[in-house]
């Protein structure tokens, strides 16, 4: 029997090269998309040893003919739709870009799907942010969203974009409500990978100060490689739905510093500087997840928690690898 196809849009990123390798290791086919694929360099395609294993195409989501002719040429059993502007922050700078790229290219992709009829189903990575503040009540399915950053209003627009095909036309279409989930992928500008590689260069001895903003936010941080197992069990499922995944626990912005410097030898308190310039227009204070439903549905409980996060960040990226 022929091997299924994914096709992963958003295959550069963090959760896109993590997919693409638990993909391979389960026998897909995996066909990755880029803007430009013959210019774009797959760096974390690279440091997982998995470039040569993935088929790579040009296609942008922000235009239907593209998305409509890369699935036509594809024809794959299983789309993940990891593309978009992922930056909470940058998305107070650039608002319109954010959208574009969250909600019009879902919508691009659904009515791609819905137009071609092909029996894909698809996968569609929204975001805790939809939630903004729960006034302290871990956030399940049914919490109403009010999104707090053009990011977050993206997001939601695109998961009830997804509700609305699925009720309206049949697909087989689910949406990931995922929490903070970091990795030694993370690109810079996410503060997490913020803390760990300064720390890492003040344990050096290459600088002696790390510059941060809001500290006391709470959030429920995860490991990447394993949240990208929720999203293959999502459409392995006999009927579509939406699921949080999270490990439940929520931690402040602090205790993750502490972790990593006091992992390093050091005292955060000696090395770190608020600093007001860094706040974002507007925040959510605390972000508390309920997983129960992806747990018993799907059989998924995170393994690693917060702490064990910053640690495995820490050590690999002491070794050269952030």
């Amino acid at each position: 029997m022929k091997n299924k196809t994914a096709l992963i849009f958003g295959i550069s990123g963090q959760d896109g090269a993590y997919l693409a390798r638990l993909l391979l290791e389960k026998g897909y086919e995996v066909v990755g998309t880029s803007r430009d694929a013959q210019m774009s360099s797959f760096v974390n395609l690279c440091r997982l040893g998995i470039r040569e294993h993935v088929e790579v195409v040009s296609a942008s989501l922000g235009e239907f003919r593209s998305v409509l002719q890369v699935l036509k040429t594809v024809n794959p059993e299983e789309i993940y739709n990891l593309a978009g502007q992922s930056s909470v922050g940058l998305s107070f700078e650039q608002p319109v870009e954010t959208y574009e790229s969250i909600g019009i290219g879902t919508l691009n992709l659904l009515e791609s799907v819905r137009f071609l009829d092909s029996g894909a189903r698809l996968y569609n990575a929204s975001s805790s942010e939809c939630f903004g503040n729960t006034d302290g009540v871990p956030a399940t399915e049914e919490t109403p969203f009010r999104p707090r950053s053009p990011y977050a209003v993206a997001k939601s627009a695109a998961f009830w974009q997804l509700a609305n095909y699925r009720e309206a036309y049949g697909l087989f279409a689910s949406s990931g409500l995922l929490f903070n989930h970091e990795s030694p992928l993370r690109p810079a500008r996410f503060v997490t990978q913020k803390i760990v590689r300064e720390a890492c260069q003040i344990k050096a001895g290459i600088k002696d100060k790390m510059k941060l903003g809001n500290i006391s936010v709470k959030r429920d941080w995860g490991w990447a490689p394993e949240y990208v197992e929720a999203m293959w069990l999502m459409l392995q499922q006999d009927e579509p739905d939406d699921y949080i995944v999270a490990t439940g626990q929520t931690h402040s912005l602090e205790d993750m510093v502490e972790t990593v410097f006091s992992h390093l030898g050091l005292n955060w308190r000696e090395h770190v500087e608020l600093n007001p310039d860094l706040l974002r227009p507007t925040d959510i204070m605390t972000s508390l997840a309920d997983p129960g439903k992806v747990e018993r549905k799907l059989g998924w409980k995170a393994k690693y928690t917060m702490k064990d996060v910053a640690i495995m960040m820490v050590e690999e990226c002491m070794k050269g690898a952030c």
